[in-house]
């Protein structure tokens, strides 16, 4: 197995590789009619398009593998090559992982139909929040990306189309670009995470910024997502923590809103907690914003918010004069708190967003959400419409989804030895790599280098692409 599997996780979704548990737009539109005979699909209703709901086999168990022999050299390093096992792996490549980005494209289209800045940011900042939540209890580690490789999603029930190109190897970067199909907002952006693994737990610091245009507003606001922590990567139950301050930026108003994603603390009261607030360009706060980024997000009145938390500071005092803390039972393993999955809500709050429960059967289908059990999804037609780097055409992520791990391993193991060839081929020539769909360049509103979308994917002149596959 190759060196130069990156243990590589997204800074939109830290996904642990240690888990101990069980053509022209017409004809693309034609290609995506549904077909019934696809596995776990649904027909359509009322004109809408339905996905499958299921994959075509369960996860399987990943309890023999020794997750320690292959760590315990790689304490306090940054995991930018390390050989893992297909099995800790989920099914999906990280491009796709980033689509899950979209899940909740409703709030974006909500910020474009609002006319007050402020609440386009309370938005922008639930739509933030919610890119984050699928990877509640994802503790698989979606494919490395080989270079060259693409994505492509199209959901018109959505509004949106996005294409994603893995632009570098080394170090990783992954570029995406999603615009909405009434021509009403762009999303870009470029991910790099870097990670480091620390004998308990393994923790991603996010690099690259995300870029959200209202077009129609003549506003761009940019990001970067929060630390993520995957605890017990060698014993105990895992879970996963984020934790960091996520700053939104509104570069045409001066608008700021700042997230504090709160570590769980001593005694777990902290877990999965959002909060923060929004200020003017005078630095006046105009609302605060809570709630939980596995659950829900609300906003309320400053004043109102600081009332409740002084009120609920002095029922605590007395509730509590004569408790003692208790502390954790095991210390091989960082016990996760027990979670209260509901958010108490301040009366007079207003709902931003609320996560949209998961199938019954997504234990066993690697905990994905619904939105992420349709994305590996290769329907009758697409074959003759995508571009042949696209990574619903990827072996060994098929077979793994097909349950057929031993062959997963192989094409992993083939499609390594098939990118260490092409790019001794290329030092052999000294020729550089050329990205089809991206270039590097500035983004306008940060002034640091950025992936641009360069245009001309969707015009389905796929010639000269490398073969990867």
């Amino acid at each position: 197995m190759s060196n130069e599997e990156e243990f590589y996780d997204a800074v939109t979704g830290l996904d642990s590789d240690e888990s101990y548990e069980g053509v022209s737009e017409s004809s693309y539109k034609d290609a995506l009619v549904f077909d019934s005979r696809n596995n776990g699909s649904k027909p359509q209703e009322n004109g809408v398009k339905k996905h499958r709901m299921s994959l075509p086999a369960p996860m399987f168990s990943r309890n023999t593998i020794s997750v320690w022999s292959i760590l315990k050299k790689c304490i306090g390093m940054e995991l930018s090559k390390i050989t893992m096992p297909v099995v800790f792996n989920e099914p999906l490549s990280f491009l796709q992982r980033i689509t899950e980005y979209m899940e909740h494209t409703y709030l974006i289209n909500r910020a474009c139909s609002l006319s007050d800045s402020i609440e386009r940011m309370q938005a922008v900042a639930a739509f933030a929040v919610s890119a984050v939540a699928s990877q509640w209890e994802r503790t698989g580690k979606p494919f490395n990306p080989l270079l060259g490789e693409t994505y492509e999603l199209t959901r018109e029930e959505q509004g949106f189309r996005l294409i994603a190109e893995q632009v570098s190897h080394h170090p990783p970067v992954s570029a995406f670009h999603a615009e909405s199909l009434a021509g009403d907002f762009v999303f870009h952006g470029s991910i790099y995470p870097k990670l480091k693994f620390w004998g308990k737990s393994v923790e991603a610091e996010p690099k690259g910024t995300i870029t959200l245009e209202l077009l129609k507003h003549n506003e761009a606001y940019t990001w970067s997502n929060p630390h993520c922590c995957v605890h017990n990567i060698i014993l105990g139950k895992l879970w996963i923590e984020q934790y960091g301050s996520v700053e939104i930026v509104n570069h045409s108003t001066g608008d700021k809103c700042v997230l504090n994603f709160k570590p769980c603390g001593m005694f777990g009261k902290e877990l999965h907690k959002v909060e923060g607030y929004i200020q003017d360009k005078s630095k006046k706060k105009l609302c605060v914003i809570y709630g939980k980024w596995t659950e829900c997000m609300w906003s309320i009145d400053p004043q109102a918010y600081e009332a409740h938390k002084k009120a609920e500071k002095k029922g605590d005092n007395k509730k509590h004069k004569h408790e003692e803390p208790v502390g954790s039972e095991n210390d091989d393993a960082d016990d996760m708190p027990e979670v209260q999955e509901t958010v108490s809500v301040i009366p007079g709050s207003t709902l931003l967003w609320r996560i949209d429960p998961r199938p019954a059967h997504s234990a066993q289908m690697y905990n994905f959400t619904n939105f992420a059990m349709s994305l590996n999804e290769l329907e009758p037609g697409l074959e003759a419409i995508l571009a042949p780097t696209d990574c619903r055409f990827r072996p060994d992520i098929r077979a793994m989804e097909n349950g057929q791990m031993e062959e997963a391993s192989q094409e992993k193991e083939r499609l390594e030895e098939k990118q260490r060839a092409a790019r001794k081929q290329r030092a052999k020539h000294e020729e550089e790599w050329s990205t089809r769909w991206f270039q590097m360049g500035t983004n306008p509103n940060t002034g640091s280098q950025d992936w641009n979308y360069s245009g001309g994917y969707f015009s389905r002149n796929y010639q000269d692409l490398p073969d990867i596959y």
